[in-house]
């Protein structure tokens, strides 16, 4: 199924932390639904809606073997995830330099600054 006619897209699938763990358990091998019911709290109905939810989204593929149904996980559909929070990164790294910046120095006067960013800014005017 391609991702642009999903039913669930792959945000709304990784919203739910029982999915999460799902996806987390399918990433080194393809299981049954038994054996996956058998690490969650949950029921396997309930297992097995959430992963009908990840199938929709594109997320885990299902396999016939036999009587019983496999899962694996689908990671290329994680890909829009990856480039959506890539965008993020940078604020991310300005702040974690802000802080490196903040636990490495001291300010002109010798006192701590209040706040991180005080740092990059007195760096900016020298």
């Amino acid at each position: 199924m391609a991702a642009a006619s999903a039913k669930h897209d792959v945000f709304q699938a990784i919203a739910d932390p029982t999915r999460r763990k799902l996806l987390k358990l399918l990433s080194n091998q393809e299981l049954p639904v038994t054996v996956i019911s058998e690490n969650f709290p949950i029921s396997r109905t309930a297992v097995s809606k959430h992963l009908h939810v990840l199938a929709d989204a594109g997320l885990v593929k299902e396999r016939k073997v036999g009587r019983e149904t496999r899962y694996r996980l689908e990671p290329e559909p994680l890909l829009e995830l990856k480039d959506w929070l890539q965008f993020f990164e940078l604020f991310w790294e300005n702040k974690m330099a802000a802080l490196k910046l903040f636990v490495e120095s001291d300010t002109v006067d010798g006192s701590t600054p209040e706040h991180p960013l005080e740092i990059v800014e007195q760096k900016k005017t020298k």
